[in-house]
């Protein structure tokens, strides 16, 4: 390691232990399943987000075996709300094979832990330094960000190129010794010194080797992709309420909300009315030649995804005779409640059917 590099482990490590009063209920955890499971929340999601699913999650499944034998739907529900569904459906997969075939016990080699559904590099480096004290340096956001700065790094983070750079000199300068440590703390400093907006480079331990702020270019890395074209998409669900029940269905196709509930849906490529929204031939074969009684004919919802944004309403109907409908079941609003929905639906049914869906 030439002297740059040991100057900016050393500084770095210096910092973590005078400094660093940065908090979270897993750092310095041990068992490498809580580990794991935050690390999957995480995954996409900021930590005052996810910091409260990780505590029920801790108190529903202590365990992995408990989290084996629990329902999906059970799973699911408790997961509501954080987006990027794959993570739970591979967080289910995981446990059970670690529960099967593992006996139990956790991966406790870097290989093994990167074979888990789910699981990439950073994920597996975290677990295996964190839980195993493995020397593997994990390579996030934030760790992209400390470093490309420091050393001046202008290589797309996004490219194969960039990340084997990245990779490379994160591998030099993780502290052997502690890797555990080291890698809590290069990730912390991305979150609270070296921040994405406005860095605290007055309050620097690096700043004095830092090439971003000796150049004046620290708002110019790292340098990262295009942004992606967003697609729209209009979502109006047909709520059919018959003798107190509702139709649902489970989301089964390769789309978003995989393994969630809806109503019976019904997409557009652009904003309706109601008026059109009754002349659309799906309207019109599920409602048939049924009494139909509108109750409802809800605001605009909208939800932002990573690369889509959905935007839709919610029509409340009431029927007189009860409608066959493949796919779907009627199901009764206790059960309603206990069925995991996306954000974009349980917006929905928090304001107008009550607090406890």
């Amino acid at each position: 390691m030439n002297s740059t590099k040991k100057y900016f482990t050393k500084r770095l490590l210096i910092w973590n232990k005078k400094s660093n009063t940065r908090e979270m209920p897993w750092k310095g955890e041990k068992d490498p399943y809580k580990i794991w499971l935050s690390e999957i929340i995480l995954q996409q999601t900021r930590v005052e987000q996810g910091l409260d699913y990780y505590k029920r999650f801790i108190h529903a499944f202590p365990t992995v075996e408990r989290l084996a034998k629990a329902s999906e739907k059970k799973i699911f529900k408790l997961w509501e709300g954080l987006g990027y569904y794959t993570r739970c459906k591979n967080l289910i997969a995981s446990a059970k094979l670690i529960a099967k075939e593992k006996k139990g016990k956790f991966p406790d080699t870097f290989q093994e832990i990167l074979a888990l559904k789910g699981v990439g590099p950073y994920t597996a480096a975290a677990i295996a330094s964190f839980a195993y004290n493995l020397p593997f340096a994990v390579v996030d956001g934030n760790v992209y960000r400390v470093l490309s700065r420091f050393f001046g790094i202008d290589e797309k983070i996004s490219g194969n190129k960039g990340k084997k750079i990245f990779e490379t000199i994160a591998n030099e300068v993780l502290d052997v010794k502690s890797p555990g440590i080291y890698n809590q703390a290069i990730m912390d400093f991305g979150a609270v010194i070296c921040k994405p907006k406005n860095p605290i480079c007055n309050a620097c331990p690096l700043k004095t080797n830092c090439v971003a702020h000796l150049q004046g270019i620290t708002d110019k890395l790292p340098v990262k992709k295009g942004k992606m074209a967003r697609k729209s998409r209009w979502f109006y669900y047909l709520i059919i309420e018959h003798n107190d029940k509702f139709y649902v269905r489970k989301r089964e196709a390769k789309d978003i909300w995989e393994n969630l509930y809806e109503f019976i849906l019904l997409e557009t490529q652009k904003m309706m009315s109601a008026e059109q929204i009754k002349e659309l031939p799906g309207f019109k074969k599920v409602t048939g030649k049924n009494r139909i009684e509108v109750k409802n004919f809800s605001k605009l919802y909208r939800q932002q995804l990573s690369h889509q944004t959905i935007q839709g309403r919610f029509i409340h109907l009431k029927a007189q005779y009860e409608i066959p409908l493949m796919g779907y079941k009627a199901v009764t609003l206790k059960e309603l409640r206990k069925l995991p929905f996306p954000r974009f639906i349980t917006g929905y049914l928090k304001e107008i059917v009550g607090k406890a869906v």
